[in-house]
């Protein structure tokens, strides 16, 4: 059988459509610990990343923190903090959180850096306070870049999620580690292919939110 026989027979299963191990149920596991994972390294990266680009202070710190945090392995990091905490969420969230902080901390920062300085010093001329700059001059500019960098984290995290089913979580990982001990190639693929389609639904989902949040002047300007 080829890839695309594969992926019609998985999902021409009604098996594979009910029950605790259904597409369903397992799609919902997937998006909670992404949403999860995204939410903590936002509440992370965007703070830091904000601050730090409006005052230009710690860019090469933060550059230095990102690129360690992106040789850490996930899957190693995962197996590490399994046999240091046992079995639990915390080892399935923080390789997430380590994988998707450093996207949303650098492009965060990136993004303030560049915005024009001329409004930005027009706005304290007019007596703004900093926080008012910040979140009324700045960030409009800035936002386009921002929802880039939490789009690559969420993709990310879509595509890594899949580890959580290697410490007994559920989760479209459990299709192709399953699929994998079983020998059951079919479920391998039907599982490699709903994580793909999640990505792509995430990306579609992050357009959407940019074409609503972010100003037609600065799209065009973009």
């Amino acid at each position: 059988m080829n890839v695309l026989n594969f992926i019609e027979a998985f999902f021409s299963d009604s098996a594979h459509w009910k029950g605790y191990d259904g597409i369903p149920t397992r799609l919902l596991e997937h998006i909670g610990y992404s949403l999860m994972a995204l939410g903590i390294a936002a509440a992370i990266g965007l703070p830091v990343g904000l601050l730090t680009g409006h005052t230009g202070r710690g860019g090469n710190t933060l550059a230095l923190i990102a690129t360690a945090a992106r040789a850490l392995p996930s899957f190693g990091l995962l197996v590490l903090l399994f046999v240091l905490l046992g079995l639990g969420l915390a080892p399935v969230m923080i390789p997430l959180v380590v994988l998707a902080v450093p996207p949303i901390l650098v492009t965060t920062y990136e993004a303030m850096r560049s915005v024009d300085p001329a409004p930005v010093d027009a706005a304290r001329g007019m007596g703004m306070h900093e926080a008012e700059v910040l979140f009324r001059v700045e960030l409009p500019v800035a936002l386009p870049l921002i929802l880039s960098g939490l789009r690559s984290a969420a993709i990310q995290i879509v595509s890594t999620a899949t580890i959580a089913a290697y410490v007994s979580f559920g989760g479209l990982g459990r299709y192709i580690v399953d699929g994998l001990y079983q020998r059951d190639y079919e479920k391998v693929v039907g599982g490699a292919t709903l994580v793909a389609l999640l990505a792509l639904a995430t990306l579609g989902l992050f357009w959407t939110v940019a074409r609503l949040t972010v100003s037609p002047g600065v799209r065009r300007g973009a």
